[in-house]
């Protein structure tokens, strides 16, 4: 069985990047598997022209300050780098952190990003095509860069479309992030087709990591009431929340216990 892993996503917002940097080095020390960001150019909540910090340099940056937690932008936006630039970056990244980073991929939605910054928004359904052709792309060139990579990022798609997004999880990734479900039982049918798609392409759905996310104001009801289920159905990385000014991971300490006691039998 595959084993529990409790990750920490700190939303760049709202605050200094000191505190950022002392919340990373927090997740480290309490035992967090994962430390993220997110990679957007202004805030999602909150004030929308509050402090907000860009992603690929952020986690440059903390691939240097640690040496053990994974870290990985939940999700990077293809639509914002050319992809063969972004297999260059992550596999720069992942030889600073010593092959520790995750390259969690989606195809973008936040318009305020695409409009401010001058990217082609098109439709949900372009992006996903886009998504769909970059995938490739980013494999090619990570066989191509001298040096590789210390080891090959995990791929891991966020989104739950039964159409196409999760036929682009079956196909090309090491991990799924079903977003933030308020209950877990809306993420049957995403299973399902999860579950269809790999039959049709091949592949077996247990090769790849389920995850979901937990928004920062439900950490206690949902560890109590959504984990459970989650993890009968298949999900085995849970990704806590914390927004600034104070990014305070010592929230999820219930969350890493629940881990380490259940991971004891795994």
């Amino acid at each position: 069985m595959r084993r529990i892993r409790v990750g920490a996503q700190l939303h760049p917002q709202h605050g200094e990047y000191a505190a950022i940097r002392e919340a990373v080095t927090a997740s480290e020390n309490l035992g967090y598997d994962i430390a993220y960001n997110w990679d957007h150019f202004y805030p999602l909540y909150g004030e929308p022209d509050g402090a907000h910090f860009e992603s690929w340099t952020m986690l440059a940056a903390w691939a240097e300050q640690t040496s053990r937690i994974e870290i990985g932008p939940l999700v990077t936006c293809n639509s914002y780098r050319n992809p063969n630039l972004l297999a260059d970056m992550a596999r720069t990244v992942d030889h600073i952190s010593g092959g520790r980073l995750v390259l969690g991929m989606g195809s973008g939605w936040f318009r305020r990003d695409y409009d401010e910054y001058g990217f082609e928004f098109g439709t949900a359904g372009s992006r996903l095509r886009d998504l769909a052709r970059a995938l490739p792309v980013i494999a090619d060139r990570f066989d191509r860069l001298t040096p590789p990579p210390v080891r090959r990022p995990p791929i891991v798609i966020g989104g739950a479309g039964e159409k196409v997004t999760l036929k682009l999880v079956a196909q090309h990734a090491q991990g799924w992030h079903a977003l933030f479900p308020h209950h877990a039982e809306q993420l049957e049918p995403k299973v399902a087709a999860l579950r269809h798609w790999c039959a049709e392409v091949g592949r077996d759905p247990a090769d790849i990591e389920w995850g979901v996310g937990v928004e920062p104001d439900d950490l206690s009801r949902f560890l109590a009431e959504e984990a459970p289920r989650l993890l009968e159905m298949g999900f085995t990385q849970f990704t806590l929340g914390f927004n600034g000014p104070d990014w305070d991971v010592s929230a999820g300490r219930e969350w890493l216990a629940w881990r380490d006691e259940l991971n004891e039998g795994r």
